[in-house]
């Protein structure tokens, strides 16, 4: 059976949502970012500082420099997510199958809803003008039976209209485009297509043979072949609601030093740690992303054995995974801690209690930092290794 897949696309929601709250900021240069250093990263940028030469990941203050009249917001994730929630419960009227994919970007599938709302086109033409006329914000949407497609359609409009692509027609829309489009092409994939093989269009990867795709792609060959033709076989899948406490730095300066970045991490571990005995949740899972100053980007996550919420408790399985991780001599310069899959404490007392002499005593402190730094702030005091 032939699917009906929208993808509806308003590009930089964050921002579009700003504007909505403050006209004023309409045809300025915009963008997104952490405001407490210059060398934060830009996260989203409008349509206009774009045309400037901003893009999303520079460097704030080389933004600053690039384009004076850049105004730049700190990020308001409460207000995008309202936003995100107010956007939701409009398309959900229209198909049970729903997936968010991140803020601004919803697929949807209306396989089989003709009788209610007619063609799709003719579903995304009336969701783009609800969209704009109730919560004033332009976007795009991408019609196509699968979900690569309507995406890729949608980001090609840029701003705002329909992209219909045909039954039967996926392959002659992807075939012109550029490579870099398909998901699973990154930066060093697109440089060897480009520098070995001179390879710079999606027609081109579909014209390769499997040998050749497996030596660029290994196991992934024939995943890539099959998005350079047009089929996507994922289907839409329905939100899952996976709470996440989570902390991130952006380095004052690039940083190799092993002693001042587990301080660093410690210190992103002791603010998750507080969110949760604030919220009485244990994680299971833990992990943690740094940033080298070449954008290389490292990622790793481990499995917490027993349910805790003690710095310590949380700091030791974290210390480990990053020093494995950080091998490279280049300075770091972001890093993010993240904690879920959580539990409840449990309010029964063991058989025979584990626990050290000193805890007791190490829970009164906690406590007593907790309150000090809900008085005055987390900076106000610190254990010497998070200074």
């Amino acid at each position: 059976m032939y699917r009906h897949i929208l993808h509806i696309h308003i590009p930089a929601f964050s921002i579009a949502v700003e504007r909505v709250c403050n006209p004023e900021l309409r045809d300025r240069p915009v963008a997104v970012a952490p405001l407490h250093s210059e060398r934060a990263l830009i996260l989203s940028v409008s349509s206009e500082a774009r045309k400037e030469g901003i893009f999303k990941g520079m460097p704030l203050g080389k933004a600053i420099k690039f384009c004076p009249d850049l105004t730049v917001l700190p990020p308001n994730p409460g207000l995008t997510e309202k936003a995100s929630l107010v956007l939701t419960k409009m398309l959900i009227q229209y198909t049970p199958l729903w997936e968010p994919f991140r803020p601004g970007h919803v697929y949807l599938d209306v396989t089989g809803t003709e009788r209610l709302w007619g063609r799709a086109k003719d579903t995304a033409s009336r969701l783009r003008r609800e969209i704009k006329g109730h919560l004033r914000l332009c976007g795009a949407v991408g019609v196509a039976g699968n979900k690569m497609v309507s995406s890729i359609a949608s980001t090609i409009m840029l701003s705002e209209g329909i992209l219909d692509v045909d039954h039967g027609q996926e392959s002659s829309f992807m075939a012109p485009l550029k490579v870099d489009v398909l998901p699973g092409i990154g930066h060093v994939r697109r440089r060897i297509l480009l520098e070995e093989l001179n390879i710079t269009l999606v027609r081109e990867i579909a014209a390769m043979d499997m040998g050749s795709l497996k030596l660029v792609f290994g196991r992934q060959a024939y995943v890539i072949h099959q998005r350079a033709v047009g089929i996507d076989p994922t289907p839409v899948y329905p939100p899952r609601i996976r709470p996440t406490v989570t902390e991130e730095m952006t380095l004052p300066r690039d940083e190799n030093d092993d002693r001042i970045l587990l301080g660093i991490l410690y210190g992103l571990v002791e603010k998750c740690a507080r969110q949760l005995r604030t919220r009485a949740l244990f994680p299971r899972k833990a992990g943690l992303v740094f940033r080298y100053a070449d954008q290389v980007e490292v990622t790793r996550q481990t499995t917490l054995p027993h349910g805790s919420f003690w710095d310590l408790d949380l700091y030791g399985p974290l210390e480990k995974i990053f020093l494995q991780a950080c091998q490279r001599r280049l300075g770091v310069r972001f890093m993010r801690v993240w904690f879920r899959n959580f539990s409840a404490p449990s309010s029964q007392l063991p058989l025979f209690p584990a626990a050290p002499p000193d805890a007791e005593k190490k829970t009164l402190v906690t406590h007593a930092l907790d309150h000090i730094r809900g008085r005055y702030g987390d900076e106000a005091i610190k254990y010497g290794r998070a200074a």
